[in-house]
Formats: C-alpha cells, sequence, structure tokens
C-alpha cells in the first residue's frame, strides 16, 4: 500500500543526529505504515549508513529506504528522493532536525485546509553543544537582529509567507515547477518557493508545524554558514533580482558602506566621522540586544556571547553576498526555468 506521506532527507555524515530524526519520525501520530523515508546519502563516511541500518533493524515498521547521492548538493540529494520516493505528499527533512510528533497530521492537515503548494512551521532552535558560544549562536539565529521578519525563526501568526523551513507538498506542485534547482548549492528552499508562488502556489505558515532545529556550535562554523548563505543568495539574485526582501539587503548595504567610509576616512574627516557613528550605533544596537536576553535568560554570557554571534551574522552574510554578485559565474545554469 502507498504511503500517504513520503519524507525525503538530504544526508552527508550525519551519524550524530540520524537517529533523532529516525525516532521522531516512528513516533509521529499518524500510523508508522503510511510513512516512507527516502534518504538521499552523499556516501557518508563516518557510519551514517550503519546507523541507519542499526535503527531499522530494531525498527522494521517504519519504512526507511537509503539511496545515492553521489553529487552531495543539498538539490540533487532532494530531487533524487522525489524521484525515488512513493507518496502523494512529500515532506523535506534535514537529517539534524527532529520534527515534534504531530508535525506531519499538521502538515497533512493544514495542506487540506489550505490548499497550498507548500506548508511549515516553526524551528525550535537550539544549541548543538552546552558551551556558552553554542548558546549565544543559537539564541542570535532566533533573534530579530539574527533574522529579520522571518516568522518560522522569531514566530507569528499564520498566513501566507515568502518562505518556511522544510516543508510539506502536493506531489503535483513540485513536478509542475520541475523541483529544486541543482545549481543553487544554497538557498533552494527559498528560491523553490519562489518559483511555486510565481506559479500561483501559497507558500502557508503555521507556528503549530514545529520542529527542532540544531544551530552551529561555533562562531567560526556560524561564519562559514552564514557566508555561504549571502553568496547563494546573491546567486539566486541573478536570475530573480525581485525577490531580495529588506532582512536580506541590510548585511550587504551595512557591509558596502563600512568600507566606503573606511577608505574615505584617511582623506575625508567627515567620512571617519560617519563611520564612527555607524559602528558606535551598531555596538550599541548590539550591547543592548545582549543585555535584553541576558535578562530574559538569566545567562550572563549573553552579555557578550549574543553581540558577538550577530556580528558574525550580519558581516559574514554581508561579504558572501557581495562575493556572489561580484564574481563570475563558474557553474552554468541547468536547473528548473
Amino acid at each position: 500500500m502507498a504511503p500517504r506521506v513520503s519524507v525525503i532527507v538530504p544526508c552527508f555524515n550525519e551519524r550524530a543526529t540520524i537517529g533523532l530524526l529516525l525516532e521522531a519520525l516512528r513516533s509521529q501520530t499518524i500510523p508508522s505504515g503510511d510513512i516512507e523515508v527516502v534518504i538521499a546519502d552523499g556516501m557518508s563516511t563516518d557510519g551514517t549508513r550503519q546507523a541507519i541500518a542499526d535503527y531499522t533493524r530494531a525498527h522494521s515498521e517504519l519504512r526507511v529506504r537509503v539511496i545515492d547521492n553521489p553529487d552531495r548538493s543539498i538539490p540533487a540529494a532532494l530531487n533524487r528522493a522525489i524521484a525515488a520516493a512513493s507518496g502523494q505528499v512529500l515532506a523535506r527533512l534535514d537529517a539534524h532536525s527532529v520534527p515534534a510528533p504531530d508535525y506531519l497530521t499538521r502538515c497533512l492537515e493544514l495542506l487540506q485546509q489550505t490548499g497550498a503548494a507548500n506548508v511549515g512551521g516553526a524551528w525550535d532552535i537550539r544549541p548543538s553543544a552546552s558551551s556558552w558560544v553554542a548558546r549565544s549562536v543559537a539564541a542570535a539565529a532566533a533573534h530579530p537582529l539574527g533574522a529579520g521578519d522571518a516568522r518560522y525563526r522569531t514566530g507569528g501568526p499564520p498566513g501566507p509567507v515568502d518562505t518556511v523551513p522544510f516543508g510539506a507538498f502536493p506531489r503535483a506542485w513540485l513536478e509542475r515547477i520541475g523541483g529544486y534547482d541543482e545549481t543553487l548549492l544554497v538557498n533552494e528552499d527559498y528560491e523553490l518557493n519562489l518559483r511555486l508562488r510565481r506559479a500561483g502556489g501559497v507558500i502557508w505558515f503555521d507556528p503549530s508545524v514545529r520542529s527542532i532545529y540544531f544551530s552551529r556550535p561555533r562562531l567560526k562554523s556560524l561564519a562559514r554558514q552564514y557566508e555561504r548563505y549571502g553568496f547563494w543568495k546573491a546567486r539566486m539574485l541573478r536570475r530573480h533580482p525581485r525577490s531580495l526582501r529588506w532582512r536580506q539587503a541590510v548585511p550587504p548595504v551595512f557591509v558596502a558602506l563600512t568600507a566606503v567610509l573606511a577608505l574615505l576616512a584617511p582623506f575625508l574627516p567627515v567620512a571617519a566621522a560617519a563611520l564612527a557613528v555607524q559602528w558606535t550605533a551598531y555596538g550599541l544596537l548590539l550591547a543592548a540586544a545582549g543585555l535584553e536576553r541576558a535578562a530574559a535568560h538569566r545567562y550572563v554570557p549573553f552579555l557578550l556571547g549574543l553581540p558577538l554571534a550577530l556580528a558574525v551574522i550580519h558581516l559574514t552574510w554581508g561579504v558572501g553576498f557581495w562575493r556572489g554578485l561580484l564574481t563570475p559565474v563558474s557553474r552554468p545554469h541547468h536547473g528548473p526555468a
């Protein structure tokens, strides 16, 4: 019997968390027999496949298939998983995510109630380590200064949005627009949702759809993550320039203004003064955010950790954006139109 929903999962070296995802899927409020899990693995080298095999032997009631993704990119993994899946509803999750027990039930209900092309919900962002830096990174990822008006990170009422994390789709919508764009190695979810909206579909957010997302444990890994986000957002904008949102424009503008003022400062006193004002105001804003979160959570390390994590998010995203916008495209576009 065909499953009601196929869960598609891109995966590479996720031994530490893949068991958490599989257990969360086995514990869903819809029967395990109605769920199919298709994991597209990028030829993991850390024992991920053995961990999956061990889990499925112990819990054979959950149908799990592992397919190869030699390309190792996330959009290629998702397209391979879509092709291999048999459900008419496709729910995209990550190997380091943990959906709430009613996650799939709520997604199916919302698809029926709203007629949306994609439904998704809120992230419960948690640190992936116990250090003060990891906790600060998680707090920054959920803070309005780190997430802007993205409801899936900061919360908000249900309704149409520009994007949601992961998502659950009627298969017909994905077939209609051609799946994920494999030339975008990051930002593939946003670009897919953009094409869904342009095709007349609605992207529906509901905070009752919840999943745990584990943030990066260190500032260095956070910097790499957001530099990639900025780079690939700029690459996407070359094709879809009108898709830029204000929250995505602020970091590149800030970085560009800093660079211009720094170049002019040795020659123009007014530029030096403007640079000082810019960074003083920015520092005070970050300090206020750290103070507010430290007081709200009664956690003193947020005084330093939150401003540091927010600054890393802003600056690396902005630098990555300009790098993606100004450097030549070396990989030809063969993705969906």
